[in-house]
């Protein structure tokens, strides 16, 4: 029988990606999601419930020959900051636990660059698995230590013997992100002519189809214990808007803010969250973890795994008519 694979959040930005492609390579695929999976193939099962839900999760892995675990909250701010640990880490443990439970004989688990440096002005240069050495305390707020945590955590039950392999995504942008994660919504807030200035700082840009790929790869690939880091593109924000103006011939801001002036912005947009209770338009999180260089050198994941990156500016076209196609462009866009 077709070896079969489950995805907890199966629904989202890169966990949807890799549905389809496990589905086009003929795999039977299961998906855990809390808010569902629309616009996914019919032959792929579909449970719609939490990570928390423990005898959801069981159910979930009954017969599951590959576990993804993806699911997570990938927003850098929330209303209520305890849950950020709740989803991120809890979930995280009660998935790790069924796994190990059901004899589960691969897990990949899904973790984030935004762990691999601190906040703290800490070394220069791209970083590798070797070189990222950041600590819990230097973690930029909530969601970064629940998911410093929980890899963690992973790590801990490779050691104890679980199967698991550990990827690291970089900034993921590209089509299909339904939720607007935080890298498709600054695209999509440059694209509205929203920000009219930025704050210049260099991130490692990749597309989540080529992640969703990575995954398989580091299922069928990686070593047990291991992380890998699937990046794409190093580039300074500068750049970045340089090639959104090409590529659409819309006016990108010039203006870049001192990150002093960035910081108190962060404070003062979060205090007022907390008074709305909508986002902020510029995270603490996300200022903070702008202090220091996000680059990042995805070798070991291309030698050992496979992985490759497409060009950037396929990743950003076929955002762009992502949006376009579900009206969420404010400016008349002419591609080139």
């Amino acid at each position: 029988m077709t070896r079969l694979s489950l995805v907890t959040g199966g629904g989202g930005f890169i966990g949807g990606h890799l549905v389809r492609a496990l589905h086009a390579r003929g795999e039977r695929v299961r998906v855990l999601d809390i808010a569902g999976a629309p616009e996914l193939p019919p032959e792929v099962e579909v449970i719609k419930a939490s990570i928390l839900d423990g005898a959801a999760v069981d159910r979930a892995l009954d017969g599951v020959d590959t576990l993804y675990h993806l699911a997570a909250d990938p927003n850098l701010w929330a209303p209520q900051r305890n849950s950020f640990f709740e989803t991120n880490l809890r979930g995280t443990l009660i998935v790790l636990a069924a796994a190990r439970a059901a004899g589960t004989r691969r897990v990949v688990h899904t973790s984030t660059e935004s762990i691999m440096r601190g906040h703290r002005l800490n070394g220069a240069g791209p970083l590798n698995e070797e070189t990222a050495r950041a600590t819990l305390d230097e973690m930029s707020g909530p969601y970064c230590r629940s998911k410093f945590l929980a890899e963690q955590a992973a790590l801990d039950a490779a050691a104890d013997g679980l199967p698991l392999v550990i990827v690291n995504p970089t900034m993921p942008m590209g089509p299909g992100d339904r939720h607007l994660t935080p890298p498709s919504r600054m695209l999509l807030d440059f694209l509205n002519g929203r920000h009219p200035t930025f704050l210049d700082w260099e991130c490692n840009i990749v597309d989540a189809r080529d992640v969703a790929l990575g995954h398989i790869h580091a299922a069928e690939r990686g070593e047990i214990g291991h992380r890998y880091i699937l990046g794409g593109h190093n580039i300074r924000l500068r750049d970045f808007l340089a090639r959104i103006e090409a590529l659409t011939h819309l006016p990108m801001p010039k203006r870049p803010v001192p990150y002093a002036a960035a910081l108190v912005c962060a404070f003062v947009t979060e205090f007022l969250a907390t008074i709305t209770r909508r986002p902020p338009i510029a995270p603490l999180a996300g200022v903070r973890l702008a202090r220091n260089p996000l680059t990042f050198d995805s070798g070991k994941a291309t030698r050992a795994l496979g992985f490759a990156s497409r060009p950037l500016e396929e990743t950003l076209t076929d955002a762009v008519h992502d949006f376009a196609r579900r009206k969420l462009l404010r400016r008349s866009v002419a591609l080139t």
